[in-house]
């Protein structure tokens, strides 16, 4: 294999693939990156048997050169090394040939690496995905969806299947679901797809969170495979591998009320500030809890106690309280979280009680919504 290439074209690929590399892998060759050359494009791939990305460089791009392929062919080089090489490479242009015994050599300007690799036959396949019942969505829309859902997976392995966030795809609608039994995010989509499709798939959280990293900023569509046990994500010059979990995935609506005794909506940013606030006390407690209060004229009361420290109360004008009078305490994270998450100026959290879990939504949209379960103060 001989060629030379754009040394930002190869680091970004590189940087791309590396997210897939894990350090502690039981199969020696995955700690390498894989190379292949051909004469329309260079492909880098990286793998830990749960994710695998494949990058492609076009040789070719609007009638500028990349790549330049004199020899096809292949290899396996150490990750961690190659990446680091390339970065620090002096010039515009890299130069990598294989000689015997898979030894590399990699030049820049003045600078020559000499790197052992490995057979790329050697490296396992990727999975063999049959592209049938596609649904696309545009890349903004699917980074959206992923931040508003995977911070509320579990971080816990024992329940495993609460790792993941749950895909269901019905009625031309993608719903994302997470929960780790405290806490639960829902976001849902219309996609373009046939209606008639139907799908229920949990995605690791993990994976989820690497693809956020690689996709670009775009409203390019990103096109999505499920299939029994793997996922694929599919945009330009990418492609995102992702093993499925094992098993059933809880129903979760039951979780969420129907109805509520007492409704309260807020300034989504004056809320959040307060709570942010009171937490600075309670951040030192064992469960970093706030409690909120309902007064007269639709007053809210943030308050904290931590009896080491000392306490915090703030009164928040909300824009209106509706039904019964309540207190109810909280984790303040989980309030930040679900915070963060929902998108709109105004936010309805509706409660059925303090010791029923609570709803937040957006006032002006049903797309989303974020629930909490309350902490039992005594």
């Amino acid at each position: 294999m001989r060629l030379t290439i754009q040394k930002d074209h190869l680091v970004r690929s590189v940087q791309d693939v590396m997210k897939a590399v894990s350090s502690r892998t039981t199969i020696p060759i995955l700690s390498g990156i894989k190379m292949v050359a051909t004469v329309q494009e260079v492909t880098l791939t990286g793998s830990d048997s749960d994710i695998s990305i494949e990058s492609s460089i076009p040789a070719e791009e609007e009638g500028t050169i990349i790549a330049e392929v004199l020899q096809p062919g292949s290899i396996v080089l150490p990750a961690r090394f190659f990446a680091e090489i390339v970065k620090k490479l002096p010039e515009d242009n890299v130069e990598i040939e294989v000689q015997n015994q898979f030894v590399t050599i990699i030049r820049s300007g003045k600078a020559e690496f000499s790197l052992n690799g490995l057979d790329a036959e050697e490296y396992p396949r990727l999975p063999q995905i049959k592209e049938e019942n596609v649904f696309k969505l545009p890349t903004d829309l699917l980074k959206t969806m992923i931040r508003q859902t995977v911070f509320a997976v579990s971080t816990s392995e024992t329940r495993p299947i609460l790792t993941g966030v749950n895909w269901k795809v019905e009625n031309g609608e993608l719903i994302c679901i997470a929960t780790d039994s405290h806490r639960l995010a829902l976001r849902k989509a219309k996609i373009e797809m046939d209606a008639s499709l139907g799908y229920n798939v949990v995605i690791p959280g993990k994976s989820l969170n690497e693809l956020s990293k690689i996709l670009d900023d775009s409203n390019e569509n990103v096109e999505i495979v499920i299939t029994e046990n793997q996922v694929l994500f599919k945009t330009k010059h990418l492609l995102f591998f992702s093993r499925l979990l094992d098993g059933n995935y809880p129903d979760t609506s039951r979780l969420i009320p129907a109805d509520s005794q007492t409704d309260v909506i807020v300034n989504a940013k004056e809320f959040f500030q307060a709570i942010d606030r009171a937490s600075l006390l309670a951040r030192e407690g064992r469960n970093n809890v706030v409690k909120l209060t309902t007064l007269q004229d639709g007053i809210v009361e943030i308050s904290s106690i931590s009896p080491e420290i000392g306490k915090v109360t703030e009164e928040i004008q909300s824009e209106s309280v509706e039904g019964e009078e309540l207190k109810i305490s909280f984790s303040a994270k989980y309030m930040m979280d679900a915070l963060k998450a929902l998108e709109g100026a105004e936010i309805k959290i509706s409660f059925t009680g303090a010791m029923r879990p609570f709803v937040l939504r957006p006032l002006h949209s049903d797309s989303m919504l974020q629930l909490i379960l309350p902490v039992r103060t005594y």
